[in-house]
């Protein structure tokens, strides 16, 4: 037996936590994207910390706020906090996420490279619409720090690319 299915409302919080969407890509969890860092329960309480993608991130409220809405019933008292014990990183977004980014015309971060950039860009990106890497960047700033614009030459579609963080 896993150590999560010994915790059967744990098991039950991360279960309803996957029908919590970032509120910028509706389609995208937050457990998809990464940014449930824990859940713990004792007793009548419970608490979720949450991992913001980047300090300033204008939607912590709005997600603290769905997560506590979501989980209302679930304990006496919820808890939902914000947390930077450690970083987020693009590396914390599940394979499902990915696939959930690329359906809606996100392209996702790309592996993980150290070369030092805080906010690395590519100088060109796989296109989620129709696969190709003949693209270009557009604007290194996207609608939010943590993307890009790009353009794809193939299909001619424009696309928001992850910065891998």
């Amino acid at each position: 037996m896993s150590a999560l299915a010994a915790r059967p409302l744990e098991s039950a919080v991360w279960a309803a936590l996957e029908d919590v969407h970032d509120p910028e890509i509706p389609t995208v969890s937050v457990v998809d994207l990464g940014i449930v860092r824990s859940v713990t329960t004792d007793g009548g309480r419970l608490r979720v910390e949450l991992l913001p993608t980047f300090v300033g991130c204008p939607q912590v409220d709005v997600m603290r706020a769905s997560v506590e809405d979501r989980l209302r019933g679930f304990a006496d008292e919820i808890s939902v906090e914000i947390s930077f014990a450690e970083p987020w990183t693009s590396e914390r977004i599940t394979p499902q996420g990915r696939r959930r980014l690329r359906a809606s015309g996100f392209g996702p971060p790309a592996e993980m490279v150290d070369d030092g950039l805080a906010l690395p860009v590519l100088p060109n990106a796989e296109c989620p619409y129709c696969g190709s890497h003949d693209t270009s960047l557009e604007n290194a700033f996207g609608p939010t720090l943590c993307r890009a614009i790009y353009h794809c030459r193939h299909c001619s579609q424009p696309f928001e690319q992850f910065k891998q963080v």
